[in-house]
């Protein structure tokens, strides 16, 4: 549980965390765009030299940005896996029904290049941008949608909160199961099924401290008046400078570059 990281903020002085957020909530949705654009060695080395650049002048240890990927470990092993075996071509280790092959094998390492460089560029905009600024961001970004009745600002105040709670629950959730540990409960033994029962008495009592969460925060808005719909001001509002206007041309830059690539490569 202490793998989560989504939704967490690094305190740091830097470039990047100074941007205005709907700068790098665009380009969190442009790497994503990107790494399905990642087709060929050119395009795996330009994508990788880009997001160094941009972790360099996050000031985001690397550390950080490995504990992200820890828990997406499940996921990887089944997407390579499923990529090695499934993917038809020459073969070059068969096991019983199952074949190696070697465009499976690629195919499996684009795959998990893909799936970290999202996973890496999307947790490196919750390192440097707070709740608050991002719920600011999305508002603003979002904000032509209200012409049509769309409920901009709840949905954004909903994204907010979700993220905010994530590592609040993971911590919670470690909590229980450090508490149950400590009582005899064995978490690590026995195969896959017998794991996931396993978990049932830290999910029951974490189903009920989410629920509780909420209904303080509910209590707590209430109390103080809060209406989503009511015009608010902002104590920092969002200023568009010349940094984020250059970053912008990178970000463009960025994807024209992989565009031909993918293109001509």
């Amino acid at each position: 549980m202490n793998s989560i990281t989504i939704g967490q903020y690094y305190p740091a002085d830097s470039l990047i965390h100074r941007m205005d957020p709907r700068v790098k909530i665009t380009g969190a949705f442009l790497l994503l765009i990107g790494a399905f654009l990642i087709e060929s060695v050119p395009g795996l080395i330009f994508s990788l030299l880009f997001l160094g650049v941009i972790t360099a002048l996050s000031k985001v240890p690397f550390r950080h940005m490995i504990r992200s990927l820890r828990g997406i470990v499940v996921i990887l092993a089944i997407a390579v896996i499923f990529n090695i075996f499934m993917v038809p071509g020459n073969a070059i280790l068969t096991m019983g029904a199952l074949t190696v092959t070697d465009a499976g094998l690629i195919k499996a390492g684009y795959m998990f290049f893909r799936l970290t460089y999202i996973v890496a560029g999307t947790s490196l905009m919750t390192y440097t941008t707070t709740p608050v600024r991002l719920t600011e961001g999305l508002e603003r970004i979002f904000a032509p949608l209200s012409l049509i009745k769309v409920p901009v600002r709840e949905i954004a105040m909903i994204m907010s909160i979700a993220l905010r709670f994530i590592p609040v629950l993971g911590e919670e959730a470690q909590k229980i199961k450090t508490a149950q540990m400590s009582r005899g409960a064995d978490f690590e033994s026995g195969n896959i099924l017998v794991r996931a029962k396993s978990m049932v008495p830290v999910l029951v009592p974490l189903f009920v401290s989410a629920f509780r969460r909420a209904d303080e925060l509910s209590l707590a808005m209430e109390s103080r008046c809060y209406d989503p719909s009511a015009k608010r001001g902002s104590m920092k509002p969002l200023r568009f400078g010349l940094r984020d206007g250059l970053a912008f041309l990178c970000l463009g830059a960025y994807m024209g570059i992989m565009v031909t690539i993918r293109v001509l490569i």
